[in-house]
């Protein structure tokens, strides 16, 4: 549920309640294993990762933040098993005229529980019900979310006279005074969008509730339909007697394609007959696991020509809070807060410099500064890992104009490897994935990011970071934690080294 969770999104702890929660409810849209499973089963879902909690923690201040476009709202603030103690009470500040919104509101209707974000008291008599999403639009489920919540108020004999999602503009730009909210958030009236949906909604209930009355859960078989709109916390359970090779895994494999694959029998990439259409990139993929060899093209070593060395190997890494935390700064913008850099050169041992900013202040103009004084105009090549690094100097270079020259300067002498790398070279140890996380182990076993401590993916770095300079870690953790970052970005600019130099052995390997 990335970047869209509200304080009412999810379970709040506790034991499974009995019935359907409008958690549960998405849930079955999206399968009605998954919500069987969070019913009866949710020991068997993987854990929250840093990062998933870090999100689900700014959903839901991004929650708290929108009561404030509702003056004098009371909050509803009994625990989840306090159900019946917290539909009473919301009862009688329904009751009471002279309470104008309600957080947290209880109701349950139908074996459907649900929490309202914000119910408002509106002039004419009737309610407004406000969901409040960390997200930057409406979409599909929060249409979804909106109808089950508006199903239950309405059975439970409120006049729902208007239907709001609102989120976050992700335009708006935070002044030196702070963030203000009734700019921050866009209030979008949805109950003609809900329409189509409320017609569903009952069936839909009693559906999963049959569901849930079932002693075991129903067989769904996975696929990308577990991914989408949010992968489901049972992936790996549901995964874990799939080949490695699973053509689910084929890239760029339409959901349609990979059905009529699999209704041929077919479930491991290397039985996929040679006679079986497919896409360039899906053969060389089969290919290159069928016979256990790499493919190489023979535009590889043309490809590398311009590569280097001598040559620089450059990472960033990044930061988007939703709520901005920076003058000038917009909802979800990145903000490069560490730089690492590695220098190779014929004939002499490898160099490293790096950057961390670690105070709380906008860390963007030393980050500029200690780039370009790190990196001097001698025309070598720059290697990243992607088109990141290029869109964020862009950016800074439009945000700081001062600083536009230098960073113009580095931009235009990155080498990109994953772009050689999609069009050049397939290895069979890759997994069907070109992340650097797969690649740069694949041409050298003996590298990886495994013994990394409390940043070991590049989505832990903006959450140690954050904590490290927010004021929350103590000493020992903040020093712990900077180590880590340290420790993780070099990391990441040795795999562009390994890829290098995997990369120029394979293609004089082809010669």
């Amino acid at each position: 549920m990335a970047g869209e969770t509200s304080s009412s999104e999810r379970e709040r702890g506790g034991s499974a309640a009995p019935g359907l929660s409008k958690s549960k409810y998405l849930a079955g849209l999206q399968c009605k294993r998954r919500v069987w499973l969070q019913s009866h089963d949710a020991a068997r879902a993987s854990p929250w990762s840093s990062a998933t909690e870090a999100i689900l923690a700014a959903g839901t201040e991004v929650g708290e933040r929108a009561r404030e476009l509702f003056p004098d709202g009371e909050l509803v603030d009994e625990q989840p098993w306090q159900h019946a103690q917290a539909v009473a009470r919301t009862q009688r500040l329904v009751a009471d005229s002279s309470v104008p919104a309600i957080f947290e509101a209880a109701f349950e209707h139908a074996g459907v529980r649900i929490r309202v974000d914000v119910l408002e008291r509106l002039p004419g008599g009737g309610w407004g019900l406000r969901e409040v999403k960390s997200a930057g639009s409406v979409k599909a489920q929060h249409l979804d979310d909106l109808a089950v919540q508006h199903f239950v108020l309405t059975g439970a004999g409120l006049d729902v006279a208007s239907s709001e999602l609102i989120h976050v503009d992700t335009s708006y730009v935070r002044a030196a005074d702070g963030v203000d909210w009734e700019s921050y958030f866009v209030r979008e009236e949805c109950s003609q969008e809900i329409q189509a949906r409320l017609v569903d909604v009952s069936g839909r209930v009693r559906a999963f509730l049959a569901v849930l009355s079932e002693p075991v859960a129903p067989e769904v078989a996975p696929d990308r339909h577990c991914l989408v709109p949010y992968r489901c916390e049972f992936w790996e359970h549901c995964t874990r007697d799939k080949p490695e090779d699973w053509i689910l895994h084929l890239p760029r494999l339409s959901p349609d394609r990979y059905r009529a694959l699999a209704e041929q029998g077919l479930e491991r990439i290397s039985e996929l007959p040679v006679d079986v259409k497919l896409a360039p990139l899906q053969t060389r993929v089969r290919d290159a696991v069928q016979s256990g060899e790499p493919f190489v093209s023979s535009g590889l070593q043309a490809a590398l020509a311009a590569a280097g060395p001598p040559a620089w190997y450059l990472d960033f890494e990044t930061t988007n809070p939703a709520i901005p935390r920076f003058e000038g700064t917009r909802p979800y913008q990145m903000i490069p807060f560490q730089w690492s850099l590695h220098r190779l050169e014929a004939g002499a041992p490898l160099t490293h410099a790096e950057f961390l900013a670690e105070g709380r202040e906008d860390p963007r103009p030393a980050f500029c500064q200690s780039l370009i004084e790190a990196l001097p105009d001698d025309g070598v090549p720059i290697h990243v890992y992607s088109s990141f690094e290029a869109a964020r100097l862009r950016e800074l270079a439009r945000a700081f104009p001062s600083y536009a020259p230098g960073l113009d300067r580095i931009r235009r002498r990155l080498f990109d490897q994953l772009e050689v790398v999609r069009r050049e070279v397939y290895h069979g140890d890759f997994g069907c994935s070109f992340s650097i996380k797969s690649v740069a182990p694949a041409l050298d076993p003996a590298f990886g990011w495994s013994d990394l401590g409390d940043v070991s993916e590049g989505s832990e770095a903006p959450v140690a970071w954050n904590r490290m300079v927010s004021g929350d870690a103590g000493p020992d953790e903040a020093a712990r934690l900077r180590a880590a970052l340290l420790a993780y970005c070099e990391r990441d600019t040795l795999a562009m080294v390994t890829v290098h130099q995997g990369l120029t052995a394979l293609a004089e390997g082809s010669r």
